[in-house]
């Protein structure tokens, strides 16, 4: 296989279904490296199955903030990377039912390092930049559906996201939108356990 599948778990070993670091194998010579970025035989393999349907691509400068954000009634997984720079990249479970409600998990992503973040529907996702600028891609299984914009708040601290420990001086520069977006809700209903929308 091109790729190297690394199921994410909590700091005290419990697995956060479906939420995967993917690392591709990197060929380097003297002229520079070769790497496949997605292959759909090897994905199924390894028994990720998912269908992407649209690809996106942003520019952020240091210090950009985006999410915490999601689709309700066509709720998308993503795979995503940095093209160039570093982030970091935050999943939120939304899925009721499921072991890791409200829990996170984040990973640096490097465009030096070239590894992926794999993030299946019913989470919501959001990614800091930690170098002067970074370019950032994702491949989604659903189409983007304005009408079925959700967020969270960054900092929400039922979520408690540790920006700190890779930002000491986070200070995001978050958009009109994105520093609106409510708190989380414990008791409330996002997404059930198969990542279909019953929110409000």
């Amino acid at each position: 296989m091109a790729f190297e599948y690394n199921k994410c778990k909590l700091s005290g070993g419990t697995e956060i279904n479906g939420l995967y670091e993917i690392q591709p194998k990197i060929f380097g010579d003297s002229r520079g490296y070769f790497l496949e970025t997605y292959s759909e035989r090897d994905f199924f393999a390894a028994g990720l199955t998912m269908k992407f349907v649209q690809d996106n691509q942003s520019k952020s400068t240091k210090g950009v903030l985006r999410g915490l954000h999601f689709q309700t009634q066509h709720p998308q997984g993503k795979l995503v990377r940095a093209l160039s720079g570093k982030v970091y990249d935050v999943a939120v479970d939304l899925r009721k039912g499921s072991e890791t409600f409200g829990k996170y998990y984040g990973v640096i992503l490097d465009s030096e390092k070239q590894n992926m973040f794999y993030i299946p529907e019913g989470f919501a996702h959001g990614f800091y930049v930690l170098t002067d600028e970074a370019i950032f891609t994702y491949k989604c299984t659903d189409f983007y559906d304005p009408k079925g914009e959700g967020g969270l708040m960054w900092n929400d601290p039922a979520i408690g996201i540790d920006w700190k420990t890779v930002a000491p001086d986070v200070n995001p520069l978050l958009s009109e939108k994105d520093g609106k977006h409510p708190a989380f809700n414990p008791n409330g209903n996002y997404f059930d356990i198969n990542a279909k929308w019953i929110g409000a």
